[in-house]
């Protein structure tokens, strides 16, 4: 069995899909690894370190790899070097690329997408979008905070006292919730909303205050997978006019929110972005999808008079080396259930919920319900 860890073609992404640590159970797992040159040196790991690992650096790693591992879904280009059965696991962003999905089926690739895993307890240590969300939330207050022209938290000094920060961030998922204990170990003031019931009592014991509007569709605003629900436009109005008066008030504002397979919903409107005070900061986490902040620019700091909209793309990346080391252990632990462990041989169970959950391809063809052409009744 080999499995290739392979560099990125796209230049912008930084993350890499193994590490020496990683490489190491591979081996363990019966497996010989080939790692393509300069894979990991934006991640801080050199090809030595590969090497010491126990792996092969080589231009050619994909070629005859029974399985390829990588942190963006293939390109047509990429495809082309890898065999016909291959097992390729990437975080495949399947949903509005109907022909990239159709390129890797004509390829003949078995595509596994990170993404797609099911929120099950034993997937738990398998869950990219939790691992990298995690970080994400983490940095969009690290650059938040370098955005704002004063200090986070309180500072009381023989010249004068310096108020703390108020921090709002918006949607208490993986993401939010990081953001709104790291803008608390940094001193802030901190609020925070989701459309989700239980997200109050969390935030609330990161010690938060929630605001919402708590009516009955509030109290029902979570899908049984736990995403939140999509919101009736009169919610929407009636909790967009309490978070207007909020925002006016922050420092800083942070937005998390995603809907999986959807546009990022509109969150911040350009009339709230104008009632904030001039060194204001909004950091939209969701800009790649559309954005939640009327006016964010993917991969831009843009400026309304005077307030930032911060618009980075590719926030997890910024944290390459910590993003890829979870990545890379998300990924091991994926392989782990498509490996026998006595014969050391690929033996992939398709009735298992993970592999059904995330098999994008399969035979040649498209095979996730979900991206799958529909048939004729």
């Amino acid at each position: 069995m080999k499995i290739a860890i392979c560099a990125e073609a796209d230049a912008a992404e930084p993350r890499v899909a193994g590490t020496p640590e990683t490489v190491k159970k591979m081996k363990a797992l019966g497996a010989d690894v080939a790692v393509e040159p300069g894979a990991g040196v934006k991640s801080g790991i050199l090809d030595a370190d590969y090497e010491a690992a126990g792996a092969t650096v080589t231009r050619d790693a994909a070629r005859d790899a029974d399985v390829v591992l990588k942190v963006r879904r293939p390109n047509e280009m990429e495809l082309t070097s890898y065999k016909k059965g291959a097992i390729v696991i990437a975080i495949m962003d399947p949903y509005g690329h109907q022909a990239a999905l159709e390129a890797m089926a004509k390829a003949g690739v078995t595509a596994f997408a990170m993404e797609l895993m099911p929120r099950i307890t034993r997937a738990q240590s398998m869950d990219v979008l939790s691992s990298q969300a995690n970080l994400a939330g983490y940095r969009a207050v690290i650059d938040g905070a370098a955005e704002y022209g004063r200090a986070l938290p309180m500072m009381m000094t023989a010249a004068g006292t310096v108020p703390a920060a108020k921090v709002f961030v918006m949607g208490a998922g993986v993401a939010g919730l990081q953001a709104i204990a790291t803008a608390r170990r940094l001193g802030a003031i901190v609020t925070a909303t989701d459309v989700r019931p239980a997200a109050k009592e969390q935030v609330e014991s990161l010690g938060a205050k929630f605001i919402a509007v708590m009516d009955d569709e509030f109290k029902q605003a979570e899908t049984a997978g736990g995403y939140a629900k999509e919101m009736s436009k009169e919610y929407q109005a009636k909790q967009a006019a309490l978070v207007a008066d909020h925002v006016k008030k922050q420092d800083i504002v942070v937005t998390t929110a995603l809907i999986p397979g959807r546009p990022a919903p509109k969150l911040i409107s350009a009339e709230m972005v104008a009632s904030m005070k001039p060194g204001s900061v909004l950091v939209d986490l969701a800009v790649e999808r559309g954005g939640n902040v009327e006016g964010a620019v993917p991969g831009e700091v843009a400026e309304v008079n005077g307030v930032k909209i911060v618009g980075h793309l590719n926030v997890a990346g910024r944290l390459a080396a910590s993003a890829s080391g979870l990545y890379a252990k998300n990924l091991t632990t994926f392989l782990e259930i498509l490996v026998d462990k006595k014969t050391k041989e690929l033996a992939l169970n398709w009735d298992d919920d993970i592999l059904k959950a995330t098999a994008l391809t399969r035979d040649g063809a498209v095979v996730h319900p979900n991206f799958a052409p529909k048939t004729a009744a």
